[in-house]
C-alpha cells in the first residue's frame, strides 16, 4: 500500500495535464479580452463613419 501511494505521488502525468489545461484557459481568456476590446474599437470607428456619411445623398 505504501508503495502504491509513493508511486502515485511521483507520477507527473496528471500535473502536466493540469498545467496544459490552465495554460489553455489563460490563452482563451486573453483571446476573449482582445476580441472584446477590438470589437469595441471597431464599433466606435463604424459609428464615426456612419455619422460622417449621414449627410451624403446618393446620386440620382
Amino acid at each position: 500500500m505504501k508503495n502504491m501511494i509513493q508511486k502515485f505521488l511521483r507520477e507527473e502525468d496528471g500535473v502536466a495535464a493540469i498545467e496544459y489545461g490552465l495554460l489553455a484557459g489563460l490563452i482563451a481568456v486573453a483571446i476573449v479580452v482582445t476580441v472584446t476590446a477590438l470589437g469595441t474599437r471597431l464599433s466606435a470607428i463604424f459609428n464615426i463613419i456612419t455619422g460622417s456619411l449621414a449627410g451624403v445623398v446618393a446620386p440620382a
